[in-house]
């Protein structure tokens, strides 16, 4: 009796452990079965700012996994982009979908610009058939809020930032190779494209998505058929919020921003803030996301060497006061003021624009801007010190560009119109300040060579030439 009751219990145990077991096996399968979305953005190499647009990518990723959206998050990227860039985006938790890139045959249009050469790749969303759903991404946008409805919308669906014009900087699409295969022919016949990039080509391919309803996602979590286009909300244009420096997106969540701007005001780079008050706003999510641990080294590198020269200058105070010529070379005199206007102006010229270029383009705004002072500083100091100027007549448009930095990042004006408005008037008030500056530091170099900078020697007839010391 005892041994049966034994065995019997040991069955009921076992047959318990094949009971977890199986469940555990379903909850593995389920954890590994693939996702049937994906958020898909492309990169390729050949611009000056392909770097720039690989953290760009990497941020606008991770702040989609820090959303919790539930969809793989793909890279496609060309066969050139480095293996050490595509290690990072995998270890980042990115499918990457390596693809030779796609002929533009607009190459030769004459409105084309060789900058979107290669953004047909962004065709290859429609070749992702693993997805039932994908929605397709540029570097440029910043995410506020998960959007995961977007996957419910239908075959293809986009936002009319223009009026009539729909924008290809996010786009819902249903991958299928038939659809890719048939784009690929409209290529290869130079399907008509007015801008040569993407945006004409899709526009052109989908010219009826304006008369086309508007996307809102059903609640019972169905996916809907036809294409339809997405509320403003999916994409804010950027300038829509400096208008009135707040969002007023009337339609649709506002859950994504958007930067579809001059090239060089993207939001990553540091300058755009206070500039564009919005670059911040970037910069925060790559703060949270990413981080400066690849510029961090290089900007302490170089704020150590401006503090370097600025010592220096102070200890060794280099000058031209030991240059003595003949009284009686007047026309000499008379060509070298001439030529130490020109070199001085150029070289207060350098000590402004030398820093800014050298500086890492992506690093925070509030690393780059002190840097950027810092540096322009170190290099007038030198300036100041070789041709005796006075400190502030060369430092004046250095205190002005602190100026117009308090400005505009003054955050309590009440809208975008008296910000531009208090701008204008602030370089309206400093533009003759700086100008004054200029003719102060032009007279005083006509001081140092007629009468302090230069001691004049006695006339020596068989003396023709100038003596440097």
């Amino acid at each position: 009796m005892g041994w049966s009751a034994g065995l019997w219990w040991w069955l009921v145990a076992a047959a318990a452990w094949a009971a977890v077991g199986a469940a555990e096996g379903e909850v593995a399968v389920e954890a590994a079965a693939p996702r049937r979305h994906a958020y898909a953005a492309m990169m390729y190499m050949g611009t000056p700012r392909d770097y720039e647009f690989y953290v760009a990518t990497r941020v606008m990723m991770r702040s989609l996994g820090r959303l919790s959206a539930t969809a793989d998050r793909v890279v496609i990227a060309s066969l050139d982009v480095p293996p050490r860039w595509v290690q990072a985006l995998k270890d980042d938790g990115v499918k990457v979908v390596s693809v030779e890139n796609l002929k533009n045959p607009y190459e030769k249009q004459e409105n084309f610009n060789m900058r979107f050469k290669l953004t047909l790749n962004k065709l290859y969303a429609w070749s992702l058939v693993s997805y039932e759903r994908v929605v397709m991404l540029d570097s440029d946008n910043i995410f506020l809020q998960n959007t995961d409805e977007l996957f419910q919308c239908g075959q293809f669906c986009a936002v009319f930032i223009n009026p009539c014009i729909f924008h290809t900087g996010l786009f819902v699409l249903q991958p299928s190779m038939a659809v890719f295969k048939n784009m690929l022919r409209e290529l290869a016949v130079g399907r008509e494209n007015p801008d040569g990039a993407d945006q004409g080509f899709l526009a052109s391919y989908f010219p009826d998505l304006l008369d086309q309803p508007m996307f809102h996602p059903p609640t019972n979590g169905t996916k809907l058929e036809g294409t339809y286009r997405l509320p403003l909300g999916y994409q804010m244009d950027a300038s829509y919020y400096y208008l009135k420096l707040r969002w007023s997106i009337p339609c649709g969540p506002n859950s994504v921003i958007t930067f579809p701007s001059a090239p060089w005001f993207k939001p990553w780079y540091w300058w755009s803030w206070p500039v564009l008050p919005l670059g911040l706003s970037w910069h925060e999510q790559r703060r949270e996301n990413l981080g400066y641990s690849s510029e961090v080294p290089v900007v302490l590198i170089q704020a150590v060497l401006y503090i370097g020269v600025i010592a220096v200058t102070r200890l060794a105070r280099p000058s031209l006061s030991k240059m003595c010529y003949n009284r009686r070379m007047e026309k000499s005199t008379m060509f070298l003021l001439s030529l130490l206007r020109v070199v001085a102006a150029w070289s207060i010229l350098a000590a402004y624009i030398i820093p800014f270029f050298i500086i890492p383009r992506t690093v925070h705004p509030l690393l780059g801007w002190p840097l950027y002072l810092l540096g322009s500083f170190s290099l007038s100091s030198i300036v100041i010190n070789i041709f005796l100027l006075h400190p502030f007549s060369v430092l004046t448009t250095w205190f002005g560009i602190i100026g117009a930095l308090f400005v505009m990042s003054f955050p309590w004006y009440l809208n975008g119109v008296v910000r531009a408005l208090a701008v204008f008037a602030y370089a309206f008030c400093c533009a003759p300040l700086i100008w004054a500056s200029l003719v102060k530091t032009m007279s005083s170099l006509q001081v140092l060579v007629e009468r302090d900078a230069f001691r004049l020697g006695e006339p020596n007839q068989n003396a023709e030439f100038t003596k440097v010391y």
